[in-house]
């Protein structure tokens, strides 16, 4: 009896398993990762976990004896590297392999580098893994001037742990604000406000021309004609996803946009299905196709994936969500926006504590709470609705009465 394999040892697979086994599933279940780690979440590596404000055992999915307890075969540290779908078949990187009634890719992403001048020099980082924090968290403790090349969610999440740490940080973002196509010009420069006001140089409308060092380690980022002093350095300027195995096996992918799947997130091989960031997913309550990278976006596609796979009638209907948390602000965003969108606030800026909805159309796309708490599920029933932007912005007008 074959069973399923997933391939991918992250958020997502954590929870294909956990799902296929709570809901019945007894067949073989087989969890490959390139990593020597078991699943663990990303979102506290640039948050609580870099700050050193959680221990390390906080980030893993489940406990070390949890995949034994429930008959999942693990290979960690091995990297999957072809596929026979004739033969039903996954490649290891070990020389062996393992047959699959079902497959999932799970396989995430990768960080985007640069290419320029002085990328190899120690001390300049990508955040991505569990042992790229651990790295991370000592040089921000060691070093005294970091420098932000992206002004995205991971890039800010970390200057703020730097300003926190006590750091000097400068943040390089080449757009006109940070966040610009996530959240647009006006909550874009809201953010940007924020870190100014903490201490944080941000800098836009600048690109990276090369990283210069000494004795193989950085000292400085040029950007602008000019040379920025730094003795560490994180790219932030977004992640591709891991398609190479699905190219390689004759699946739809791209390098940008992912794997395509449909609403029950299989391939056109019924037998492989993929989850998590590597999805180029047909969303129903959007209705079109999107990739997204996010904590909530794993879990629930791990869960659906083992769903698809048990038979049930389950697809892709939620909107997006994510959340950030810089300082003393924390944000929760539901939907899918575009930068161009118009953009409505309720509360204060000048306190951070507002809500923003975005239009299109006369109808609300995505709607973020900063510092309001206890609203999401209330946004989230708004989202897909025409609501006229008066009524919106009125914070005597209650969020269940629009």
């Amino acid at each position: 009896m074959a069973g399923t394999v997933v391939v991918g040892a992250g958020l997502a697979a954590a929870h294909v398993v956990a799902t296929l086994r709570a809901d019945g599933y007894d067949a073989p279940v087989a969890l490959v990762g390139e990593e020597l780690d078991r699943p663990y979440e990303r979102p506290p590596l640039s948050k609580g976990y870099l700050q050193g404000a959680s221990p390390r055992d906080d980030v893993f999915v489940h406990e070390p004896g949890w995949y034994a307890d429930h008959d999942v075969t693990t290979r960690f540290g091995t990297a999957a590297t072809g596929i026979d779908r004739a033969a039903r078949t996954v490649g290891l990187s070990d020389g062996s392999a393992l047959e699959y009634e079902h497959l999932v890719l799970a396989t995430g992403s990768s960080p985007r580098t640069l290419d320029v001048p002085g990328s190899e020099l120690d001390g300049v980082h990508t955040l991505r893994r569990l042992g790229d924090s651990d790295l991370l968290r000592d040089e921000l403790a060691a070093r005294s001037r970091l420098v932000v090349v992206g002004g995205g969610w991971i890039g800010l999440e970390v200057a703020a742990a730097a300003r926190i740490a006590g750091l000097d940080v400068t943040v390089l973002e080449y757009a006109a604000q940070p966040l610009l196509r996530v959240l647009g010009p006006e909550l874009g420069a809201f953010f940007a406000t924020l870190h100014r006001d903490h201490g944080v140089d941000v800098r836009t409308g600048v690109g990276v021309e090369g990283f210069e060092g000494s004795a193989g380690r950085v000292t400085g980022v040029r950007a602008g004609g000019e040379l920025i002093p730094a003795d560490v350095v994180l790219v932030g300027v977004g992640a591709a996803p891991n398609v190479e195995l699905a190219v390689r096996s004759g699946l739809e992918a791209h390098a940008a946009g992912g794997i395509v799947v449909d609403q029950h997130l299989r391939t056109a091989d019924p037998a492989v299905l993929a989850a998590g960031d590597v999805a180029n997913a047909y969303c129903t309550a959007l209705g079109h196709r999107l990739r997204v990278e996010h904590w909530d976006n794993a879990i629930r596609q791990g869960a659906l994936a083992a769903r698809s796979i048990l038979g049930a009638d389950a697809a892709y209907d939620w909107q997006p969500y994510f959340y950030t948390d810089q300082y003393d602000l924390g944000m929760e965003y539901v939907g899918h926006a575009d930068a161009d969108d118009t953009v409505v606030v309720r509360g204060d800026r000048e306190t951070r504590e507002l809500i923003a909805f975005w239009l299109r159309d006369g109808r609300v796309r995505a709607a973020m709470n900063v510092n309001v708490w206890d609203v999401n599920e209330q946004l989230r029933a708004l989202v897909g609705r025409e609501i006229a932007p008066d009524r919106l912005a009125r914070q005597d007008v209650p969020l269940d009465a629009l």
